[in-house]
């Protein structure tokens, strides 16, 4: 059995390039320096879903050719993590069926996340709904499931992993076919509850904004000390702003630690 994740993007808020800069990072011409807000794509034998809408969800999807989700999975209610949270209803279609007069009916989908995650989507987005919309207009049909535990999707397990961010955030642990992946995208401190639950993974994706601190995100020495107590198969760091550009930077990383870039596809 097969787990996989594909990266949708891996900058922080404000993307990379930045609006109006002109840094090293900013105008270089490795693609890896291209960061779109991130998010991923998880797929398993059985099933694939999001981990957040991040604002350019929708070019990532034509770029990585991916048609297929069933459920989406929010870590936060931050703009950069729900801003395309519109663009699922395009899912909502190509999941349907077709109905009596052979057109098709979009089918809801399922959103998962903590009760103020999820509170925060419904103030953002009013008219979601889980019908279709009697004049035909399209609006994302979506089930809002609240998680406080461990959830199934299908053939994978998903356990959320509460960390401190700012508002309430979860990352999330997926298990299937006995592979697992942590994904902490967003967090300063992820307490010792946290930790244990983070013991044994295959990869771990995490949160690594610079090399200076900062007042919610991990920098690169709070990372890698992360990294030194749960020792993942594989690390790949995310949430990057352009003060890390990629070859310079993943050059002085320690074995078993990556950046990931967008487009990245990780198989367990």
């Amino acid at each position: 059995m097969a787990l996989s994740i594909q990266f949708l993007g891996t900058g922080t808020s404000v993307g990379v390039p930045q609006i109006g800069c002109t840094c090293p990072t900013c105008i270089s011409q490795d693609p890896r320096d291209k960061r779109r807000r991130t998010g991923v794509h998880v797929v398993t034998d059985r099933t694939a879903f999001l981990i957040d809408t991040p604002p350019e969800m929708r070019l990532s999807a034509l770029d990585l050719g991916i048609t297929k989700v069933e459920a989406v999975v929010i870590t936060h209610c931050h703009m950069d993590h729900i801003a395309a949270f519109d663009d699922v209803r395009r899912f909502n279609t190509l999941n349907g069926k077709p109905g009596p007069d052979g057109k098709i009916v979009g089918v809801p989908m399922r959103c998962y996340g903590a009760p103020e995650t999820i509170a925060g989507l419904r103030a953002v987005f009013p008219y979601i709904t889980d019908k279709a919309n009697a004049q035909g207009l399209y609006r994302p049909m979506i089930n809002f499931v609240l998680v406080n535990s461990a959830f199934q999707l299908a053939d994978a397990t998903i356990t959320p992993l509460p960390v401190e961010h700012g508002p309430r955030t979860n990352g999330y642990r997926i298990d299937c076919g006995g592979h697992s992946i942590g994904y902490v995208s967003d967090c300063k401190v992820i307490p010792e509850s946290t930790l244990a639950l983070m013991r044994g993974l295959d990869v771990l994706v995490l949160d690594c904004l610079r090399e200076r601190a900062h007042p919610t995100h991990l920098n690169l020495d709070e990372a890698l000390a992360y990294v030194r107590q749960l020792a993942p198969g594989q690390t790949y760091l995310v949430h990057m702003s352009h003060d890390v550009k990629h070859a310079e930077f993943e050059a002085r990383l320690p074995a078993g630690v990556r950046l990931a870039y967008d487009g990245l596809k990780v198989t367990c």
